[in-house]
């Protein structure tokens, strides 16, 4: 199975169809007045779809198992066809509509196995997906003009050249994974004046977005969010409460990290661990969410 132990665990959607074509009149009368000899096919089809959403990961080999929070089943007639849809919820970190499709499909299987003694000419078809919402596609904010990012590197020894750095060429990896223009990146000392002249030095400049990675640790050296938060205008715990939280699931040091984020001006702040693994988790707990940010800022500017 693909791994989705990265992704962030959110509402999802999916509704999916299926059509049930019978050859005469007679059989949707049946099947509406309840006179069908097998018994209540609306009924019995729907349970049977029931079971097969929750089933799905027994049957599909790279379905996830997951926990199936809603399902809902209905029906519409329209001359000779008869269009099922169902609808099915879950608060997980992967989509359900396999789930969907799987579901529909049984509840027609299940129509046609009851109405085959009564209608030789029963046909399914037009089975597929209608809808789905949920996970990170539902979070990508455009614009005419694309987000523009600076990162920063807060390391003594990588500024020394004794060390190499991954963390911020992760978190450039990601950022142009969600369509945000790299304006600048650097690397600075551990140094709070250092780390205040780059942050404001871009918020001069307009830039949408100010990344710095190191210096959130417990070492004295750590610094950097001494240095960010007398600049910030206003922080924004809920993003640094939404990483730790992301990353505590994932590696139990990540309580320890100080990071902090905020705004100045019109530009975001994060400051964001400098290992490559945490640098690797906030940007998957935060991003493309975080980007919503600009949409409120770029809505204010013409209120």
């Amino acid at each position: 199975m693909v791994d989705i132990t990265h992704k962030n665990t959110t509402l999802r959607t999916a509704i999916a169809q299926a059509i049930v074509r019978v050859s005469s009149e007679d059989t949707i009368q049946a099947v509406v007045n309840n006179e069908v000899p097998k018994g209540n096919v609306f009924e019995m089809a729907k349970t049977a779809g029931l079971f097969a959403v929750k089933k799905t990961s027994d049957m599909i080999p790279d379905c996830h198992p997951l926990p199936v929070e809603y399902t809902h089943v209905s029906y519409e007639v329209n001359d000779l066809e008869i269009r099922v849809l169902m609808e099915v919820k879950t608060i997980y970190r992967t989509g359900v509509e396999v789930e969907a499709m799987h579901g529909v499909s049984v509840v027609a299987l299940t129509m046609y196995d009851m109405l085959k003694p009564i209608d030789k000419g029963i046909e399914i078809g037009n089975i597929k997906l209608v809808s789905k919402k949920g996970g990170k596609s539902d979070y990508r904010d455009k614009y005419k003009s694309s987000i523009q990012a600076a990162v920063f590197v807060c390391s003594d020894s990588v500024h020394a050249g004794t060390k190499e750095d991954k963390a911020g060429k992760v978190i450039q990896s990601k950022l142009k994974k969600h369509d945000v223009e790299i304006v600048e990146y650097k690397v600075v000392p551990d140094e709070v004046d250092q780390i205040q002249a780059a942050a404001l030095g871009e918020v001069a400049k307009g830039t949408d977005l100010i990344l710095f990675t190191g210096g959130t640790g417990l070492s004295p050296r750590d610094v950097t969010p001494e240095a960010i938060r007398p600049i910030l205008d206003r922080e924004i715990p809920g993003i640094v409460e939404a990483a730790r939280s992301y990353g505590q699931e994932r590696m139990s040091y990540a309580m320890l990290s100080r990071s902090i984020a905020g705004t100045k001006d019109e530009s975001l702040i994060l400051t964001l661990p400098g290992s490559t693994g945490g640098a690797t988790e906030t940007m998957d707990a935060l991003f493309p969410a975080v980007l919503h940010s600009f949409r409120i800022f770029k809505g204010a500017r013409h209120d």
